[in-house]
């Protein structure tokens, strides 16, 4: 960390922060997650997130990228 950054660095109590609302695309338009059903929370809990460094290496785990 620089100093600039360091000089710079906002440190909040809990008491000053709020909730963050997270919102993901399912079945083509995007809805908050805390909206989802017990069965579609665990099946965004499940998801793998993509990783185009790792998919171009070739270490990916699921099949060949042509």
């Amino acid at each position: 960390m620089t100093e600039y950054e360091k000089a710079t660095e906002i440190k909040l109590d809990d008491s000053e922060r709020q909730p963050c609302e997270i919102w993901t695309r399912v079945m083509g338009y995007f809805r908050p997650v805390e909206a989802f059903n017990i069965g579609k929370k665990q099946e965004y809990a499940e998801r793998v997130c993509f990783c185009e460094t790792k998919a171009l290496s070739g270490t990916a785990k699921s099949g060949n990228i042509v």
